[in-house]
């Protein structure tokens, strides 16, 4: 047994996050995150956060902020992606924990939500964090026009309920992101 006590490891803001970065994570594959299939173009993320061990960045969150149409009114969201966490360190609580760095700058950007797209293996782990399945279609924007999310949608409220009630529900309607996916 290992008597060393072990540092809790904590997520920060990354001033820069590139392939290179992805590649020390996911490995430099075709496919890291499993959606090549989708044929997906996706939207470059504007906000980086990570979680380093030692100087090895092992967990990664990015995030957008995104025009949408819900039930046809304009609004925006944030969208959370890049999601990742290294092969070997899984299982330590480490998306929770890039996660929520990432969504506590996520509640000074301004949307009510934010929303993701996800495998679906991956929704159980997102329950557990939180969020919640949009049953419905979603479009999104792509190169040749509008196409329907192939992924799960997945949403979590930004507010902390002192908005009222409809803050932390997601609003009622046709849901268009008007723009690539992030």
């Amino acid at each position: 047994m290992d008597d060393h006590p072990v540092e809790p490891l904590t997520a920060v803001r990354l001033a820069t996050y590139g392939r290179d970065d992805q590649n020390e994570l996911l490995g430099d594959g075709a496919d890291p995150f499993g959606v090549a299939e989708t044929g997906l173009t996706w939207l470059p993320k504007q906000e980086h956060f990570g979680v380093r061990a030692g100087s090895r960045l092992v967990a990664h969150a990015g995030l957008s902020r995104v025009p949408v149409s819900i039930g046809g009114t304009g609004t925006e969201v944030i969208g959370v992606g890049g999601v990742a966490v290294a092969p070997d360190v899984r299982g330590r609580g480490l998306a929770r924990t890039v996660l929520t760095a990432a969504l506590t700058h996520a509640r000074t950007m301004g949307p009510r939500h934010a929303l993701l797209f996800c495998r679906p293996p991956l929704v159980a782990l997102y329950e557990r964090l939180g969020w919640r399945t949009l049953d419905q279609e979603v479009y999104v924007q792509q190169p040749e026009g509008p196409v329907v999310m192939p992924l799960r949608t997945m949403w979590t409220p930004l507010g902390s309920g002192t908005e009222g009630a409809e803050a932390l529900e997601w609003p009622v309607g046709e849901v268009r992101l008007l723009s690539y996916p992030m």
